[in-house]
């Protein structure tokens, strides 16, 4: 669906990398809760079931994180840090690209997203726009 795979110059926002702690997947791997399934389950609830282990402010990071990497053509390394600085699925639909890329350069202390990245979110964005997701 999503044809802005990247621009050059571009932060991959279409890359996934790990974002839990080791510790953290050992957990969600026992109590058979998958990554793809965080989406829909209350922070309560998985702070809850994992026992205290993992607490109410992770696992509300945790699943913010997951419900922005399920928008097409965000990969979990982007949706990681977003979540990181507080945003969720549809502040990254609707918020200015500047504004969620300087969120994320602040927090990193350095560019991490540069105009190409802010370009490339900006056409996303106008993609899921178009489908109404």
């Amino acid at each position: 669906m999503n044809n802005v795979q990247a621009l050059p110059g571009a932060f991959p926002l279409h890359a996934d990398k790990d974002f839990t702690t080791e510790s953290e997947w050992v957990i969600l791997k026992l109590l058979c809760r998958p990554l793809k399934e965080l989406p829909g389950i209350s922070p309560e609830e998985l702070a809850q079931a994992s026992g205290g282990q993992i607490k109410v402010e992770r696992a509300t990071q945790l699943i913010r994180i997951a419900e922005i990497a399920e928008l097409p053509g965000i990969g979990t390394w982007i949706a990681r840090l977003m979540g990181e600085v507080d945003l969720d699925s549809e502040q990254v639909k609707t918020l200015a690209p500047e504004d969620i890329m300087n969120r994320i350069n602040e927090r990193m202390g350095y560019t991490l997203c540069n105009d190409a990245t802010v370009r490339a979110l900006a056409d996303m964005q106008l993609q899921w726009k178009g489908s109404n997701i």
